[in-house]
């Protein structure tokens, strides 16, 4: 209760004119930051930091809260209409929603998105509110073998039930996890893949490899097929969410924070391994199987939902503890710092004003974000009229900007020409895109947390099972494995059965 007397009290600081202006500021550079690949809120905030020393802390980290929450929203326009993910968590959102655009229901998946960024961040706020000191309890008992288990969970739930067969699910993964292989050791410092290139060393960023498989990948397709499937511009369709839209929406809107907000409380847990896991369960609950691959509506509300979510959980952990779970958190307490302010369990009580008037304004910022992103939904799918030349060509030039601005090294456009090759290559042997991407995100973590479970256990493998957590995720995870086998076996059986009772 006294969280939301606090709170109350929060919305006083927020809704003052000056507070208003700069959560307008944060909310629309981090939409116009997030339709940019490349230029992740993390960055954003970033470069902004030494422009706010002349702001009081409030307004300042009012602001960095909404570039947050903004370059979520504006990171699934680009994925949704020009299948391009602006930022790694928002590529979810092209693997449903651009098929979606393509067939003329681009505002559709647009509005789902964006009122699933609402419902999210909404739910995750609130929770954020009430569960805090809790979450930040259990985030903090989860060890390597835990971690480890999440993300073979991650990789075996998203490659057992995306694309028309496993064998080629898991070798789309197979590719994702030799991409993420590339640079050096994280533990030895040995070079791995690079060929003996120094800029490889560092590695292949994950907004390259997105934006190549997706963007370059699909523009070199169409422009294979262009000749022989031209199809002219992309319809635009009906500007508004029809009932049966929303009978199917509403309940991933939900589902949506129940998995984003744990999973942005744990570190390293970030916004990606929930919006996997949340595509996956809306295939698995949703009565339009069929659909998903083709333009599935509830493939983007539930992991747009889960992404939003996950960043109201991933300020849990910084604002409780101190400890930043994603790269975004990791500069928002570089200005925490800046203010000479330390997060932790006692800002609560040293700094009330601050942090209640910071999570009042997340309230503000997401019905701002909604009221700039809802009716903007059919301009934004306008862009679909322009003839597909233009249009793919448009999207290979944004997806070069984006790539050089990574860096700025111009060996950064050679690999983004290689890797949408092999995204070519990926579409014309028709292996799914997303098990390939997981393998470069959640790759190199899932390495790290598996060495470090061994190296606690002296080696022995006995180390990545020795948490109940563990056990109970491989158990599901076994359960996935094998369910395919068990449900042949069941149905023979019942087969048998019926004919064994028509026999006279």
């Amino acid at each position: 209760m006294d969280s939301f007397t606090s709170l109350i009290d929060g919305f006083g600081t927020a809704l003052t004119p000056a507070h208003l202006l700069w959560a307008a500021v944060g909310v629309l550079l981090g939409t116009a930051i997030g339709v940019l690949p490349g230029i992740g809120p993390a960055m954003a905030v970033a470069l902004l930091l030494p422009v706010t020393y002349g702001l009081e802390p409030t307004a300042a980290l009012i602001m960095f809260a909404g570039i947050y929450y903004g370059g979520m929203f504006g990171g699934s326009t680009t994925s949704i209409l020009l299948n391009t993910p602006g930022e790694s968590a928002a590529v979810v959102a092209a693997i449903e929603g651009n098929p979606m655009a393509k067939s003329g229901r681009g505002p559709q998946a647009l509005a789902a998105a964006a009122i699933g960024h609402f419902a999210g961040g909404m739910i995750g706020t609130i929770l954020l509110v009430a569960l805090a000191p809790v979450i930040a309890d259990l985030a903090v008992d989860i060890g390597a073998p835990d971690y480890f288990a999440i993300m073979v969970l991650a990789f075996i739930a998203v490659t057992s039930v995306l694309g028309r067969s496993r064998i080629r699910g898991f070798a789309s993964l197979l590719v994702g996890l030799t991409i993420g292989l590339v640079g050096l050791d994280q533990m030895t410092g040995q070079e791995r893949l690079t060929f003996g290139s120094l800029q490889l060393a560092d590695g292949i960023d994950v907004i390259i490899v997105a934006v190549g498989l997706f963007a370059v990948g699909e523009a070199l397709w169409v422009a294979a097929r262009l000749r022989s499937d031209n199809q002219g511009a992309i319809p635009v369709g009906r500007p508004w969410l029809a009932r049966s839209d929303v009978r199917r929406t509403w309940k991933p809107w939900l589902r949506g924070p129940a998995i984003g907000f744990p999973f942005g409380a744990i570190p390293a847990g970030g916004a990606e391994i929930p919006t996997f896991l949340s595509y996956v369960t809306e295939k698995r609950l949703s009565k339009h199987k069929d659909e998903f691959g083709k333009g599935a509506i509830e493939g983007v509300a539930g992991p747009e939902s889960a992404a939003s979510a996950s960043a109201a959980g991933t300020l849990v952990s910084m604002l409780t503890l101190g400890l930043p779970t994603t790269a975004t958190a990791a500069v928002m307490l570089a200005a925490f710092q800046q203010y000479g302010i330390q997060p932790g369990p006692l800002l609560f009580d040293r700094e009330p004003d601050l942090v209640w008037g910071l999570i009042a304004s997340l309230f503000v910022g997401m019905f701002l974000l909604l009221l700039i992103n809802l009716p903007l939904a059919p301009v934004w799918a306008k862009l679909l009229r322009i003839p597909r030349p233009y249009l793919y060509a448009g999207i290979l030039f944004f997806a070069a900007v984006g790539a050089y601005a990574v860096s700025g090294e111009a060996v950064d456009l050679v690999i983004l020409l290689v890797i949408g090759l092999i995204g070519l290559g990926m579409r014309r042997y028709g292996l799914p895109v997303l098990p390939a991407i997981i393998g470069v995100i959640l790759g190199p973590a899932a390495e790290q947390q598996m060495r470090r479970a061994l190296q606690l256990s002296d080696g022995s493998l006995s180390g990545l099972v020795n948490t109940p957590f563990a056990v109970t995720l491989y158990a599901v995870i076994a359960l996935i494995l094998l369910w395919p086998l068990v449900r042949r076996l069941v149905t023979s059986d019942a087969a048998r059965a019926r004919r064994g009772s028509r026999t006279p």
